[in-house]
């Protein structure tokens, strides 16, 4: 997906931090509830401290929805928690991305055309109307509202399995009624068929496979639909026979973790604690102690003994936030390299108070706004997860 974020001004591009730290302050006072700045749990410290809000992408969300007295919603993350946060806050509030090149390279290894290519190509083999499409919450607006068309959801890491469950599953919970709502909105009424022989799951192949075995699949119920290539690189018999179709997406950070960096880390601190995220391929998440979602991690760092050496397969900059925050414990990296999401580093400093002082002046950059169709069926898809969990 083509972005373009224009080069800063030289005014932020050259300022000291402490020139930098005193801009944002200013103007955090100067706009007071009016504005809400949301920092995901990767982005660097930089930025983070000046967050008013720290979570995942889905739970800063919500809370963007919650929060209707601020008007311009800073969402320090990446362009499809931005979009996220579009869909579900209220049309008076403005959702902004301090850099327009803070893309996900997951996100963007599913794209609309490709998954409508893909459901053609399937509804040529097999009945489409059966399989129900469940896209990761890494994913753009145009893939939510795919599934929000064709009877399917969104899901989060942790709550693939209670969605996948949902999926292929006779008796779904979820009636004709309104859902629960997002955000004070109304729930998604009308029926679903919540209900198919497979699914679809884009873009992360790794969550669903991982989600796929907890649910007591086996590789021989999975696989990999390779948007590359013709039919997804399967045969006729493939497809009709899984039961779990995943994309072949993976996060960059994640991906990077393998069974030798564990192996390591063991050698290293036999009565030491290995937590994975499930978008690590499966051979690693085997091998660990506990599998979660980031705010599990969290949880699971806070809940290990004091003296506890822990081993965390997601990203740095969370890793280096709870071993501070945890001074009793050591909490390290599993990959010796320890390579940053490079998209959520872009957020910085300077690209904060670019925006900041801007809205002072009361001039809106690099505002995300989801079409009013898209957003429609997102909702939906939204709403039905929230239904399922």
């Amino acid at each position: 997906m083509l972005r373009l974020q224009h080069a800063l001004p030289e005014r932020y591009s050259d300022a000291s931090p402490a020139q930098l730290s005193e801009w944002i302050a200013a103007a955090k006072t100067a706009l007071g509830a009016r504005l809400l700045i949301l920092g995901h749990h990767y982005q660097r410290d930089e930025v983070m401290v000046w967050a008013d809000a720290r979570g995942d992408s889905f739970g800063l969300s919500r809370l963007a929805a919650d929060r209707g007295v601020a008007d311009y919603i800073v969402f320090c993350g990446v362009h499809f928690m931005a979009e996220s946060a579009d869909i579900l806050t209220g049309p008076q509030q403005r959702v902004i991305l301090p850099d327009l090149n803070a893309g996900c390279s997951m996100a963007d290894m599913a794209d609309i055309d490709a998954v409508e290519e893909a459901w053609d190509s399937l509804a040529e083999v097999t009945d489409v109307q059966r399989i129900i499409p469940i896209t990761y919450m890494n994913s753009s607006a145009a893939l939510k509202a795919f599934c929000g068309r064709h009877g399917g959801a969104v899901c989060t890491s942790s709550n693939a399995q209670a969605v996948l469950s949902w999926a292929l599953s006779a008796d779904t919970g979820v009636g004709d009624a309104g859902g629960l709502g997002v955000g004070g909105m109304p729930g998604i009424g009308g029926s679903d068929r919540g209900r198919g022989d497979k699914v679809l799951f884009f873009p992360d192949q790794h969550l669903g496979r991982n989600t796929g075995f907890q649910l007591g699949y086996g590789e021989s119920d999975m696989r990999v639909w390779n948007p590359r290539l013709d039919r997804g690189g399967l045969e006729e018999a493939d497809v009709k026979e899984a039961t779990l179709l995943l994309w072949k997406g993976h996060c960059s950070v994640h991906q990077r973790f393998r069974p030798a960096h564990v192996a390591a880390f063991r050698a290293e601190h036999p009565d030491g604690i290995v937590l994975i995220h499930p978008e690590c391929a499966h051979d690693v998440v085997e091998m660990a102690d506990e599998v979660g979602s980031t705010d599990a991690i969290i949880r699971a760092v806070a809940a290990a003994p004091a003296g506890a050496v822990i081993g965390v397969g997601t990203e740095i900059h969370l890793i280096k936030r709870l071993d501070d925050e945890n001074p009793d414990k050591t909490v390290v990296s599993l990959d010796p390299l320890v390579c940053p999401c490079s998209t959520m580093f872009r957020i910085d400093a300077p690209h904060l108070a670019w925006v900041l002082e801007n809205l002072v002046q009361g001039v809106v950059v690099n505002q995300i706004t989801v079409d009013a169709d898209t957003a429609a069926d997102a909702r939906v898809a939204l709403e039905r997860m929230l239904a399922i969990t």
